[in-house]
């Protein structure tokens, strides 16, 4: 396996890979993707931080560099008149079902406290307990190379943030990240419900949309 240097993402390949993860786990009948269904799922606006806006060109490209480094491709299955795409990042790491919610949920909304990751990751594997985030982004933290690492604390703020090491060090994603206020961390479950609630309807509108399509 190539050293986790040479499998550095850009926050776009960052994007892609994470939400191919995404929906392989919450929308299966409708994985691999579409391009265009792999773009849409790329620019939703729930579930997503930075919310961006992603064109054709930007998401091949970003495509094309996932498969240069194998973490992602077109699939080979041949009963498709559309390319489908995956991500490939299982065959890869040999995450766990735990392991590999935290790393999609990390790939799209950036650096969270264990808190954050249990309730962003209900859709995709469920934590029974606090307990059971914290050992797994442990595990994570331990492998060679190590997968995540933990932020350093920000004044005022109670808990530790997590993140990712597919774009960079500790130091470079820690200067990279707006600091949170102790009035956003106090009351993040509330506005996390109403982002679920857009998402699965906006989720719903997409699969009803490519299920029309199939017909047209």
């Amino acid at each position: 396996m190539e050293t986790l240097e040479e499998l550095q993402l850009s926050a776009v390949e960052a994007r892609v890979v994470g939400a191919l993860m995404e929906k392989e786990s919450t929308t299966p009948d409708y994985y691999p993707l579409s391009l265009n269904a792999l773009i849409n799922a790329c620019n939703q606006k729930s579930n997503r931080e930075p919310v961006m806006e992603l064109n054709e060109n930007t998401v091949r490209d970003a495509l094309e560099a996932l498969r240069d480094k194998r973490l992602a491709g077109p699939t080979s299955s041949a009963d498709s008149r559309v390319t489908k795409y995956e991500h490939r990042m299982q065959e890869v790491f040999n995450f766990t079902r735990g392991e590999s919610a935290l790393i999609c949920v990390l790939l799209l909304r950036g650096p969270q406290t264990p808190g954050e990751l249990r309730g962003r990751t209900e859709r995709v594997h469920r934590f029974e307990e606090l307990s059971d985030v914290q050992s797994t982004l442990q595990r994570l933290m331990q492998r060679t190379p190590a997968l995540v690492a933990m932020l350093p604390r920000q004044p005022g703020m109670k808990e530790a943030r997590y993140t990712h090491l597919f774009s960079g060090s500790v130091e470079s994603v820690a200067a990279s990240t707006p600091a949170v206020s102790p009035a956003q961390e106090a009351n993040p479950q509330l506005e996390e419900e109403v982002r679920a609630l857009r998402g699965e309807v906006e989720e719903l509108k997409r699969q009803f949309a490519e299920f029309r399509r199939q017909f047209e």
